[in-house]
């Protein structure tokens, strides 16, 4: 991992921050000015994991520091530090692309959350970099896949809106990434939410950002997603499930480019295209009154199906290759091969998880199968077996909320390895009855209850497997440090 950057004149605020980081095992270099920053980026060409830079300085500007920065390495997270009453210096540091601004005089944990924040963010961004450099855009010649691909070399040149429909797995981000990179705003930022994911009270936040005080914890300014897609392209994945309520606030922004921070009293504006995608069916949420019309009309301008994997077969064998391949490079080993008897297996296959779910049985593959050419006895026990009804309920949408073994296979390979019987659907039919029984026994809150015990669970064994450790375990369930450390409290699991 690259160090953190500090700049600030005052020697106290270095090394107070230096210790704090140093205690976290955060590599950090300090810079008492500005041009001692652009220096070693000119003349080293190793760039920070964050830069935190304080406002006002001898020698130079922090925010002229942000632009410069921010001209060289976009993608860098930066924290602005400034003073309480310099609100102008906020203002124009989120203009500037700040990550965060950091008020001062500050509370040292709260500084080294809030570093640990950006710090998970960039980590996250390069990951994400990595994977999408190495892989091919997108692969498919089935005749469905190619009408997919002509329908994007059509709207290459356009703003439109377009919605995206189509299976959970089945690549609806990948089309929105190549609509927006394919378009005259492929210099600008991509910015991607899945409003199904964030609770309700704070998706409005996510969106339009907020003012500082505009609620509790709200204790700075926040830039929402529409701000900083300005430019760029904003990707409003599971557009289906948003609530009633934030779908006027949505309407009114495609409608006339305008919307407010939360707790903010003045109207702003940004350039911004949007793409949305959901596996629902809209023109059915819309008669039982859960979609607004209006806004589904806004948004279907151009629709844009994306076809089931178990549509498109003859495109399985490559995609498996590439995936293969894939999961060699990431572990460092040689890439498997496929027999006829494997492959034709894998063709055959429903795949009601789609790409997604193939590209975990390759990965799992290269991990479990005993030699370089994988036979059809290699392959995961569900691909032998007829798929349980468990796994037809999430092939019907609910892939997202609990997925099936074959989406993790990994895990679903760790009892194997001991020696176990496969784990296949049964947890699934144990939680079926455990919701039938509390259900039909009018046991208040259903979906609470059980959705802890099944957080508490995936916690507690990530826990034990990292010994503790929770930055490693919040990476392998891959969730954010804040999150493990937000839900272990809210789950009583410190007691």
């Amino acid at each position: 991992m690259k160090p953190i950057w500090i700049v600030d004149d005052d020697q106290s605020i270095r090394f107070v921050l230096e210790k704090a980081l140093a205690r976290e095992e955060l590599p950090v270099r300090s810079f008492s000015n500005p041009r001692d920053v652009l220096a070693a980026l000119d003349e080293e060409g190793a760039p920070p994991q964050v830069l935190v830079s304080d406002v006002r300085m001898p020698g130079g500007s922090g925010l002229d520091l942000l632009a410069k920065v921010k001209e060289r390495l976009p993608g860098l997270p930066v924290i602005v530090m400034t003073a309480y009453s310099d609100l102008d210096s906020a203002v124009s540091a989120f203009q500037g692309g700040a990550f965060e601004y950091l008020p001062k005089p500050f509370d040292l944990t709260k500084a080294v959350e809030l570093i640990r924040r950006a710090l998970d963010e960039s980590l996250r961004e390069e990951v994400l970099d990595e994977r999408l450099a190495q892989m091919p855009e997108m692969l498919g010649q089935a005749p469905a896949m190619q009408d997919v691909f002509r329908a994007i070399g059509r709207l290459s040149q356009s703003h439109v809106t377009v919605l995206i429909t189509g299976e959970s797995g089945s690549g609806k981000e990948l089309v929105a990434r190549a609509l927006h990179k394919h378009s005259p705003r492929g210099s600008g930022p991509f910015v991607a939410i899945n409003t199904a994911a964030i609770p309700k009270d704070l998706l409005e936040s996510e969106l339009f950002g907020h003012e500082r005080g505009a609620f509790t914890g709200a204790q700075t300014t926040r830039r929402g997603r529409f701000e900083q897609a300005d430019g760029g392209t904003l990707f409003l994945d599971e557009i289906g499930d948003m609530p009633f309520d934030l779908q006027t606030r949505l309407l009114r922004v495609l409608s006339d480019g305008q919307f407010y921070r939360v707790g903010g009293h003045n109207p702003l504006k940004s350039n911004v295209r949007v793409i949305a995608a959901t596996h629902q069916n809209l023109e059915e949420r819309v008669k039982l009154g859960a979609f607004r019309e209006d806004l589904f009309h806004r948004l279907n301008v151009i629709r844009l199906r994306l076809p089931a994997l178990r549509e498109r077969r003859e495109d399985v064998p490559s995609l498996a290759r590439s995936f293969l391949q894939k999961s060699g490079r990431e572990l460092g080993v040689e890439a498997k091969r496929l027999s006829d008897a494997a492959l034709a297996r894998l063709v055959a296959f429903d795949y009601p998880g789609n790409v997604r779910q193939l590209e975990n049985i390759c990965h799992w593959l290269t991990v479990m199968a005993p030699a370089q050419t994988v036979e059809a006895t290699d392959l995961p026990p569900e691909l032998n077996e007829s798929i349980p009804a468990p796994a037809r309920a999430v092939a019907a949408g609910e892939a997202d909320t609990l997925p099936s073994p074959l989406q993790a296979p990994t895990s679903a390979a760790l009892p194997q390895m001991a020696g176990a019987a496969p784990a296949t659907g049964r947890w699934l039919d144990d939680l079926e009855r455990e919701a039938r029984s509390l259900l039909e026994a009018g046991v208040p809150e259903v979906w609470e209850a059980l959705t802890r015990k099944f957080e508490a669970r995936l916690i507690h064994t990530a826990l034990d497997i990292t010994r503790g450790r929770r930055i490693e375990a919040a990476h392998k369930l891959g969730i954010g440090r804040n999150t493990i450390t937000r839900k272990i409290q809210e789950l009583g699991l410190d007691d």
